[in-house]
């Protein structure tokens, strides 16, 4: 829990060093509280610094520094061995977003495991970015057999009937993005993904899972240059809602 702690205080102590306007600072706290409500973490009242002496810098002589992986009060303890050294010690981790959003590929069969998949539409070529407890395959299953039945438990399904269009192998038209266990993490994996797509306008319309959100636009900005005519959010009130919201999910 320490470096989680460190990763809230770095992300004040932050905002607080930057020379900010009234309305960019709003903006920047109002991420902080977005990130702080995603992970459960309390919401504290955060006030402005106060304004410091100036303390005039000596020049030192060029510092050595050592990265550690922080895992634990194991490597607090080897780091304070060098707490009397001319060494600096710096922390890094590996639950970095760009990982944790990433899909790692695995050996056996990936229509067995669950997570976020993707459905591709065979004719208009649209994409449905959805998560799933269940095997892909099941849900797979579930899609289809929802299409046969002209049901409208699938939106997926749903469309394919409207539009009259054919029904595809899982192969070709399911693509699985991330597998992983259901819970808080996977959940933001398929609003990163949802995002992703309807940034390029490319998914099955469904307001109640596109949201605003300035975080994942700056991942997808980072990631790949994007098409000026596609690079901001469709949702027209973009700028004016970074506080998050809470919204019912709809039945997948």
């Amino acid at each position: 829990m320490r470096h989680k702690y460190a990763t809230v205080r770095y992300l004040y102590n932050r905002l607080d060093s930057y020379n900010l306007q009234q309305r960019e600072y709003q903006q920047e706290l109002n991420i902080i509280h977005n990130i702080l409500h995603n992970n459960s973490f309390p919401i504290k009242v955060h006030k402005l610094p106060t304004p410091n002496p100036v303390k005039h810098i000596t020049t030192h002589t060029t510092q050595k520094w050592a990265s550690f992986t922080y895992i634990g009060k194991e490597t607090s303890y080897i780091t304070n061995i060098f707490q009397r050294t001319d060494l600096r010690i710096t922390f890094c981790t590996t639950h970095m977003l760009a990982n944790l959003l990433t899909h790692k590929d695995r050996a056996h069969d990936k229509y067995s495991l669950s997570g976020v998949y993707k459905l591709i539409f065979p004719n208009c070529h649209k994409t449905y970015v959805r998560q799933t407890e269940r095997q892909f395959s099941t849900r797979y299953k579930e899609h289809m057999t929802a299409w046969r039945n002209h049901s409208t438990t699938s939106n997926f399904a749903q469309h394919l009937i409207e539009e009259a269009h054919s029904f595809g192998p899982m192969n070709k038209i399911m693509e699985i993005i991330h597998c992983h266990k259901k819970g808080t993490h996977l959940n933001t994996i398929e609003k990163f993904h949802i995002h992703t797509e309807s940034v390029k306008n490319n998914h099955l319309s469904d307001p109640q899972m596109i949201h605003p959100n300035a975080i994942f636009d700056t991942l997808i900005k980072t990631d790949r240059p994007l098409n000026p005519t596609t690079a901001q959010p469709h949702h027209p009130d973009y700028r004016h809602s970074q506080a998050p919201n809470k919204r019912t999910r709809p039945f997948t």
